[in-house]
């Protein structure tokens, strides 16, 4: 199977799962408008949990709780995003963001309920090592994930100056490095194994990652992409192609790549769907 339709295998399970616990909710506009808002991304984050998963042993079924509490974080994040306080968009993955497709009300609700759903899936009785998947989870998410890099998103579109490359480097980190390294790490802390080697996978996955979407936003095809772009230029914020330069960019995109394919060598071939979507990342089209 190619790499794509792997990841869209993958995808599709994780998504089932999440929908199937989003149905056990009570009927309303809130449960309508959270699976509105699961529906039809990439699943690259649920997609590393799985993978991560199997290489260490751990059960499908705890697996797939750990993948849907991620994609549910995913989905909550963008939510918050979109919001007319926040960058203000009106598409994402090809349809009306969640606060014009309902309310904003609604959607800041969505966005909390999504949150809360995450921990609750993670805490299902007999997941493995629960307590340290949610705090590492809080971490990744709050003041010291990507809150914090979501706030230092915000105070550099008000600062006097643009930042530098190392900055631009910090902020995403935080703001979409702390979930991907959640995901990529999620597989060892259900087993209790050491996590280095897929924290230094995800380090460099996600600022390849990051690397690529604003590539994407320069040159993308809004109908591809299902949001729109060219938005951070509009904005005049410092991103990683403003500061490389888009051959820049790629090559360091690349580079990174690499990189968390080399982070993979104590997992030998088992670890080759991790590897696929390490060099699937920098080449993507959405």
């Amino acid at each position: 199977m190619s790499f794509p339709g792997r990841l869209a295998a993958v995808s599709t399970a994780v998504e089932a799962r999440l929908i199937a616990a989003i149905d056990a909710l009570p009927e309303s506009e809130l449960r309508a408008a959270m699976a509105y808002a699961v529906a039809g991304g990439k699943g690259l984050r649920g997609f590393l949990v799985m993978e991560s998963a199997a290489l260490h042993g751990v059960a499908r079924d705890h697996a797939l709780d750990a993948a849907a509490a991620i994609e549910a974080m995913h989905s909550f994040s963008l939510i918050h995003d979109d919001l007319p306080a926040m960058d203000d968009d009106d598409l994402r993955r090809g349809r009306p963001t969640v606060h014009l497709a309902w309310s904003e009300a609604v959607a800041i609700l969505a966005g909390d309920a999504l949150q809360s759903l995450a921990f609750e899936l993670l805490a299902q009785p007999g997941q493995p090592r629960a307590a340290e998947l949610v705090h590492a989870l809080a971490q990744a998410t709050g003041a010291r994930g990507m809150a914090y890099g979501q706030m230092l998103d915000i105070a550099a579109g008000a600062a006097p100056e643009a930042l530098d490359l190392d900055a631009v480097g910090r902020l995403q980190a935080a703001k979409t490095g702390a979930l991907i390294a959640w995901a990529a790490t999620a597989g060892p802390r259900m087993a209790g194994a050491d996590i280095a080697p897929l924290q230094a996978y995800a380090g460099a996955l996600g600022l390849a990652f990051q690397i690529a979407d604003d590539i994407l936003d320069c040159e993308g095809d809004v109908k591809l992409l299902g949001k729109r772009v060219k938005k951070d230029a509009e904005a005049g914020k410092a991103t990683f192609v403003s500061l490389l330069g888009l051959e820049g960019a790629r090559a360091r995109a690349r580079a990174l790549a690499e990189e968390a394919c080399e982070a993979l060598a104590p997992y030998g071939a088992q670890a080759g769907p991790l590897r696929e979507a390490a060099r699937f990342v920098v080449c993507r089209e959405k």
